[in-house]
């Protein structure tokens, strides 16, 4: 069942090569919506200008040419020259039949491909801060929609666990020892247990030494070492994973690829590189100069693959990713989900990996560029002390600032009812908020807008379903077929067609937030249809056709919020 758009498109296309010759197959019909019709095709402006017709004479020639028998009640011509098309209420009636004998609610299958997706990605033995919170959400809601449009998802988590910052954890695990109080901080508050290890890196030059020492017997393998490390990796997945439980992110432990994944692959990359005349020496590091890339002062700008003491960068890892998802994880298409300013990073290592064949022309490669979060001072949310805001305390402070507007709103809910409710209701208010804006831009973060019942919220759009399924729970008559008569059922019926074309939108796009902008004016489409469209006490076969609407506006909202990561609570 197509959208209104996804129906008259094709019609009006094929009415202007009828009007004006085969040289205009294909022309933009230019649909756009309008106060007068149910949409209007504006394509008679410009082609008037190629044409040296005047507007309105184009556009009565592709009313005449149009063929919308059985589609469209109304066509006509208006203004300077707009064609103003209103479908028929039969055509209406039969789409959302149609729709609501359709499991997927609309939503396309797209051709599928294998997408990789690299998102969340925090590091071993560091608490997860605000920083993460997006890339988390953002990757999440992409791989659902995906999914969910046909495609294979290969999740990527691709977590900071190597490197030198680890012999001074493991030194310093040693020095506690494991299954003490203070180790088992890895799992709960790992920020603690690495600030006390950087504390004794700092100020003790023997434990320094050690440290250092035990890097290198990280990385030339020794049992005991990679032992304890795996120890540290294990304690610090525990606690990703109550992160991402707490979330209802879909990360496990089997989309953990992280930097220590890639360690044997780095001298071969940089030994592929140096083979193929890609890499070359300067002053001592092993680098790649790409064409046109130049820093200050116009020198080139140099992607260092190794360095001159003979360690390995990001560079280096992040090209062993590319190779190794084209070529083992036969990747279609890539998404990096990852903050802005890694931008100029990314586009180097993606070039410098088509120079050397590893990432074929036919592999799409994107960076899904993730904005800032705001504090109210509009500089990035931190604490008082300057520190990053951990994540794990801005959900409890969620799940609270939720409790506290459900009491305020809800007292006659059981103690029960709103303990379960509140957790739903802030975790979503906090996805929403991120998700409801487009991933590259920043905003501010409010819990007390987050967590309104007014406004463009998840927890506006979680009352519009409690509400529909109130209206099922009181209903004494089976939902029967769709008869649009009334304007605010028009409206609803158009809105609802159209979320197919959002999924296969945002599936392209990668904008989660144009999906949460259909949300919110669905639901708000759906709250002026209940007002003056009464549901339960029409005649039976109103209520039988407007029990369809409601129907199908709750499981498009419940669709759409799954697709978004959100719950919708039975009750609100």
């Amino acid at each position: 069942m197509p959208s209104a758009h996804a129906a008259l498109a094709p019609l009006v296309s094929a009415a202007i090569e009828r009007a004006f010759g085969e040289e205009r197959r294909g022309a933009d019909p230019v649909l756009r919506p309008s106060q007068f019709a149910d949409l209007q095709s504006n394509a008679a402006l410009p082609l008037a200008k190629v044409l040296g017709i005047p507007p309105r004479e184009v556009a009565q020639r592709i009313v005449e040419a149009l063929e919308v028998d059985g589609v469209c009640e109304r066509v006509e011509v208006s203004g300077p020259g707009f064609v103003n098309l209103t479908l028929a209420g039969a055509w209406l009636g039969t789409a959302l039949d149609e729709l609501a004998a359709d499991p997927r609610r609309g939503a396309p299958r797209a051709e599928p491909q294998r997408v990789v997706i690299d998102y969340s990605a925090p590091n071993v033995a560091k608490e997860m801060h605000v920083g993460h919170l997006r890339t988390t959400v953002v990757g999440d809601a992409l791989a659902r929609v995906l999914e969910h449009l046909g495609h294979t998802v290969v999740r990527q988590n691709h977590i900071g666990d190597w490197g030198t910052p680890f012999g001074m954890l493991i030194e310093r695990l040693l020095e506690v020892g494991e299954g003490s109080e203070e180790a088992l901080l890895l799992e709960t508050d790992p920020n603690t247990f690495y600030q006390s290890a950087r504390t004794r890196f700092e100020g003790d030059a023997a434990f320094a030494t050690r440290s250092r020492e035990r890097v290198v017997a990280l990385q030339a393998g020794d049992a005991e070492t990679l032992r304890l490390w795996h120890e540290l990796v294990d304690l610090s997945r525990h606690y990703f994973n109550a992160i991402y439980s707490r979330l209802g992110i879909g990360l496990t432990d089997d989309d953990l690829a992280g930097e220590s994944t890639y360690n044997d692959d780095l001298e071969r990359v940089c030994d592929e590189l140096t083979e193929a005349g890609i890499a070359t020496v300067s002053d001592g590091a092993l680098c790649v100069f790409l064409e046109g890339r130049t820093g200050r002062e116009g020198r080139p700008l140099p992607l260092i693959i190794r360095k001159s003491d003979g360690g390995y960068g990001y560079a280096t890892t992040d090209l062993a990713t590319v190779r190794r998802r084209v070529r083992d994880l036969a990747a279609d298409r890539m998404l990096y989900v990852i903050g802005a300013p890694q931008s100029l990073h990314l586009q180097m290592v993606w070039e410098t990996a088509r120079l050397a064949g590893w990432l074929p022309d036919d592999v799409e490669v994107v960076h899904v560029r993730i904005g800032n979060v705001l504090g109210p001072d509009r500089k990035i949310l931190r604490t008082r002390s300057g520190a990053p805001l951990r994540l794990m305390a801005l959900l409890d402070d969620a799940v609270a600032a939720a409790r506290a507007a459900i009491d305020e709103d809800r007292p006659g809910l059981s103690e029960e009812e709103r303990a379960a409710l509140a957790p739903q209701v802030g975790i979503g208010a906090v996805k929403y908020a991120d998700l409801s804006v487009a991933h590259d831009s920043e905003y501010v973060f409010d819990l007390e807008r987050m967590v309104a019942l007014n406004g463009n919220t998840s927890r506006y759009l979680q009352y519009a379903v409690a509400r529909t399924r109130s209206i099922f729970r009181h209903a004494g008559v089976t939902p029967g077929a769709v008869v649009v008569a009334e304007p605010e059922e028009r409206a609803l019926a158009l809105a609802l067609l159209d979320f197919g074309d959002v999924v296969d939108e945002v599936g392209r796009t990668l904008e989660p937030h144009q999906l949460c902008t259909y949300l919110f004016d669905l639901a708000q489409t759906y709250s002026v249809f209940y007002e003056r469209c009464p549901v339960l006490k029409a005649e039976p076969a109103v209520t039988a056709s407007r029990l369809t609407l409601t129907g199908l506006t709750r499981d498009v909202l419940v669709r759409g919020l799954d697709l978004l990561g959100i719950e919708a609570p039975e009750v609100m």
